[in-house]
């Protein structure tokens, strides 16, 4: 195995398997992309339905908690990352979900010059294949990234997207349009029946290209840096401590929880937070794993008359699996090509919001803890995340051994304002679960609610609010003095070192953000090559 390259990738999710194979493009340059986790190709991740599994599970994933929430009664919330080539693209609801036009444009108001939505919308459209819109200005369909509809989505979206309309919500041609706001089926990243991950989309195919290798089951320990640049990477692979030299750039992709725990085990952070754990400051910079945020979701659940169109525990239920097990193996068809989340509703709940301020997810089973609690007959379930959170939290070291999980404090519920929106959101929501078009199929509620009662509402949010999977803006861009990096994504202060992942992003954007990192990791490939010319 060569020790040295051109570029060294750390983190093989949505940003770094872009970057990987957009770098790995030019023949003449050496590229080493570096993943925790394993190869991607189980059927827990190329299946569709394998999420069921491998969220709750732990199956492809760090597994990580949160420390004790004071505003959620102080409970430690969960947080699953992907660790397997794509990351958490090969462990998501496949939802393509750009985010809204209000988002980019507000990174790009605070000083983040070609990072307004205009400047990002060709990066999107250059990932996109998209199936569903081929004759659209706004859309592409030569892309890597496979988009489609769902191939086989239940009958009773329908009753979701009736109650949506009832209770005022238009339904949507295209949440990724002009016009965010509205309800529709989910749009999926999937191809021929299978997950169409970063992975699959972006390396899969380049696997075999002679300047470019890919370890997986490799550690990081840390960056090493000398006079302020990076040099390489510190790994541990096999039982073994190996030093890789880095002759270009060290491009840190490792996503919003472990980028800045990566920068901080190499010398980069807070002074006091890094001499506190005996480590050598390499380079004072206090953002570092500031600024968390993510989307909170609270998820009420409703029984079924019916096991009909939706997944659940029951012997009818469980013969059906296994019948469609052999429908997928076979035919890459059925029931198992569903993302669970079948159809989404963006919602604005207040006159003056500048974009939505709450997305519902219908999801087509009784998910609740995550589907870490299971629950007899069949159900539907819908989630509902704030979207622009006031909140901030942070990210910091347990202590100095790269193998141990850092300390996630998401700070949930910490800004009022943002209780205010989560309970007009749950309630929005209710009174969808409960409008007419629900009546033929809706059961008893799994943790009955009072859509007028305030205090039973909150005392809900804050006993089961977990996370939507969201977590951004621990390496956040900007100028300010906790800003991580510039406009070009460099570290600020430091050569040769960049973060390309959801980390970078100032500001959380309304909707989820695999499609956004995607599109973010083709800008910093074409940054890249522009400064290495």
């Amino acid at each position: 195995m060569s020790t040295e390259y051109d570029y060294i990738i750390i983190g093989a999710g949505s940003g770094g398997c872009v970057i990987a194979s957009r770098l790995s493009e030019d023949k003449n340059v050496s590229v080493c992309l570096i993943e925790a986790g394993k190869s991607d190709n189980s059927a827990f991740v190329q299946m569709p339905a394998g999420i069921a599994a491998s969220v709750p599970y732990g199956i492809n994933s760090w597994h990580y908690n949160t420390v004790p929430q004071k505003a959620l009664n102080n409970r430690c919330g969960f947080v699953p990352r992907g660790k397997v080539l794509g990351g958490s693209s090969s462990t998501n609801a496949m939802v393509y979900i750009r985010g809204n036009k209000y988002d980019y444009d507000q990174w790009a108001a605070n000083g983040n010059t070609g990072w307004d939505f205009e400047s990002l919308l060709p990066y999107f459209i250059k990932s996109e294949n998209n199936k569903a819109f081929v004759n659209d200005d706004l859309h592409g369909t030569k892309g890597p990234l496979h988009i489609q509809e769902l191939n086989n989505p239940s009958d009773v979206n329908q009753c979701f997207l009736n109650a949506c309309v009832e209770q005022g919500v238009n339904l949507s041609d295209d949440i990724n349009g002009k016009e965010q706001s509205g309800a529709r089926l989910s749009q999926v990243t999937q191809h021929n029946g299978e997950r169409c991950s970063a992975a699959k989309a972006y390396l899969t195919p380049y696997l075999n290209r002679p300047n470019l290798t890919v370890l997986t089951n490799s550690h990081v320990n840390k960056i090493n840096i000398k006079n302020k640049t990076a040099k390489g990477v510190q790994i541990e692979r096999n039982n073994q401590v190996i030093d890789l030299l880095a002759r270009k750039e060290v491009i840190l992709s490792a996503g919003a929880i472990n980028s800045p725990q990566i920068l901080m085990l190499s010398g980069i952070g807070p002074k006091d937070h890094l001499s506190a754990h005996s480590i050598k400051v390499e380079h004072e910079l206090d953002g570092v794993g500031a600024n968390l945020q993510d989307h909170l979701t609270v998820v009420p659940l409703y029984k079924s008359k019916t096991s009909k169109g939706t997944f659940g525990v029951s012997p009818l239920g469980i013969a059906s699996i296994f019948k469609e097990c052999v429908n997928w193996f076979t035919k890459r068809e059925g029931r198992l090509t569903s993302n669970f989340a079948e159809s989404h509703a963006f919602i604005k709940l207040f006159k003056d919001s500048p974009a939505p301020d709450v997305q519902l997810e219908f999801v087509i089973g009784l998910v609740d803890d995550h589907s870490r609690k299971l629950h007899t007959g069949h159900g539907y379930s819908i989630h509902s995340s704030i979207m622009r959170p006031k909140s901030r939290g942070t990210i910091t070291l347990a202590d100095n051994n790269p193998r141990s999980a850092p300390l996630i404090d998401p700070n949930y519920l910490s800004h009022p304002d943002d209780l205010t929106v989560m309970l007009a959101g749950l309630k929005k929501t209710l009174a969808i679960m409960q409008s007419k078009a629900f009546d033929n199929i809706r059961g008893k509620m799994v943790y009955p609610l009072d859509i007028n009662n305030d205090e039973q509402l909150i005392a809900f949010i804050r006993q089961t609010a977990d996370t939507e999977y969201h977590p951004v803006g621990t390496c956040k861009m900007g100028q300010d003095s906790m800003a991580v990096v510039d406009t070009n994504l460099r570290v600020h202060g430091m050569s040769n070192l960049r973060v390309v992942d959801a980390s970078i992003m100032p500001i959380i954007i309304t909707g989820n953000t695999n499609a956004p990192v995607i599109a973010i990791a083709e800008k910093a490939a074409d940054l890249i090559k522009r400064a290495n010319v």
